[in-house]
């Protein structure tokens, strides 16, 4: 039996380590018992060609780290695919609700024939009742950008602090907060 906590949210700057964390959480979880399932909601769109190999990259990736992983690329209808697809015995990892949060409020450009992107603060709310309904373990990785200076820019401040709410509700919702810095865990919250 894992001692996993139910939920876990791992935060962090670029490249810190946090979805490595989180697949290795997968990867224990998988290899604990026979017959379970680990689900990974990546919620990244290749609005550019860099970003496009970005995802085929890290595709490649985590299949050689974690051959189990499932799949599922969804940028906005994480509420709901959560709550589809969290189970006793299936372990999902979110990666990441920065980039969620994005596709929600800074489309890259917007199609006059697609429909109005939902509210944030209402998908936040879905998210955070999805998130107590789930009946299995739920990694959520994010990022933690308001260590830095204030940005310039009105668009940019407020996406700074749209980001801080989220992480801070994500926060208050799982029994366990890791900082990943360079590499290395930092235990910021633990509830047994």
């Amino acid at each position: 039996m894992s001692t996993m906590p139910v939920h876990e949210f791992i935060l962090g700057g670029q490249k810190s380590g946090k979805s490595r964390r989180a697949e290795a959480a997968a990867g224990r979880w998988l290899a604990a018992v026979p017959g379970r399932r680990a689900v990974l909601l990546a919620t990244a769109q290749a609005w550019d060609g860099e970003m496009a190999r970005r995802i085929e990259r890290h595709r490649q990736e985590r299949a050689e780290r974690v051959p189990g992983l499932e799949t599922v690329e969804e940028p906005l209808r994480l509420p709901e695919l959560l709550g589809a697809l969290s189970q006793p015995d299936t372990l999902v990892v979110v990666d990441c609700l920065t980039l969620w949060l994005t596709n929600l409020l800074m489309p890259p450009e917007l199609d006059p024939q697609r429909a109005p992107l939902p509210d944030w603060r209402t998908q936040s709310l879905l998210l955070m009742a999805a998130l107590e309904r789930a009946p299995g373990p739920v990694v959520l990785v994010g990022n933690e950008i308001g260590l830095g200076v204030i940005p310039l820019g009105e668009e940019t401040r407020a996406f700074v602090d749209a980001l801080g709410q989220l992480n801070q509700h994500v926060a208050a919702a799982c029994g366990r907060v890791t900082l990943m810095v360079a590499g290395l865990p930092l235990t910021v919250k633990e509830n047994a």
